[in-house]
């Protein structure tokens, strides 16, 4: 299998790469102490099936009607999600006012989906206190031939100006293999010292952004002596994740499109970063 991220190939190799441990054996009966404990102890939780996959590709659906024709590959259903291979014109650039993103992220259906019950008592039971979730839920949206991910990264350098207690609900909206631009979480990373990764910053494609540790995935998990965890995510599944564990995203090389959102939770009456407490915008600079 070929993998890159931010077109910087790495090797699917069992040096590099190794599957994350699923916890959904926690959740029936729910077991909210292992659940917090097993959180601590990977730095992550893996939760197959843990929403509706119908409801979950229905949200699919409605985002990707949004788009002109064209977007979408001829004779495919908008909850499959299948790239024409090009950009309609007049499509503004990604997540900024007037694409698709931006509006979805605005809209009752999105309000409906990141407001299901069941996501907020999970947050609520992991925080060990009423949680409230963050205003800016990010919808990410990657097609083959952009090149574009997330690099290595800890979410805390971009939240540093609040509570530490915070836990990110990653959900992808629709089926995600590796290829299709999956998350991955370096193992155990959430133990690192920020002083272990410090010099991989100054290794990057973007210079003026300090928050982010590295875009070259294989050299992070070579330096830091560390694998590289992943999934065959499907539609339904749910991680979660602590502020400090180095995760990234691969690139996406398949004709499905990668779609997923971003929820974040912190403790009722903690003090959030204030730049969280507004809508997502992807030129916000949050």
């Amino acid at each position: 299998m070929d993998l890159s991220s931010n077109g910087v190939p790495i090797p699917f190799t069992p040096e590099l790469f190794g599957p994350l441990r699923p916890s959904a054996d926690l959740l029936a009966p729910r077991d909210p102490a292992a659940l917090r404990e097993r959180l601590h102890a990977d730095g992550y939780l893996y939760l197959p099936g843990f929403l509706d996959r119908a409801e979950v590709l229905r949200l699919r659906g409605r985002y990707f009607s949004l788009f002109p024709p064209g977007f979408l590959a001829a004779g495919s259903d908008p909850e499959e999600g299948v790239f024409s291979g090009r950009m309609p014109r007049g499509v503004p650039a990604y997540g900024v006012a007037g694409h698709p993103a931006y509006a979805f992220v605005r809209s009752a259906p999105f309000d409906r989906f990141v407001g299901n019950r069941s996501l907020a008592e999970l947050a609520a039971q992991l925080l060990d206190a009423d949680a409230e979730m963050l205003p800016r839920r990010i919808l990410r949206h990657f097609h083959r031939g952009t090149r574009r991910a997330s690099r290595a990264h800890v979410d805390f350098d971009y939240m540093d100006e609040g509570s530490p207690h915070v836990v990110t609900l990653w959900i992808p909206v629709g089926d995600c293999p590796p290829r299709t631009g999956a998350l991955v979480y370096l193992e155990g990373s959430h133990r690192l010292a920020p002083e272990e990764y410090e010099p991989l910053r100054d290794i990057t494609d973007r210079p003026g952004d300090r928050r982010q540790i590295c875009h070259d995935l294989e050299l992070t998990a070579r330096a830091l002596g560390r694998r590289w965890l992943c999934a065959d995510f499907a539609a339904g599944d749910v991680m979660v994740h602590l502020p400090r564990i180095v995760h990234a995203s691969l690139d996406t090389t398949t004709d499905a499109m990668r779609l997923s959102v971003d929820t974040r939770f912190v403790r009722t009456g903690d003090t959030p970063d204030p730049r969280w407490l507004k809508p997502w915008s992807a030129d916000d600079g949050a």
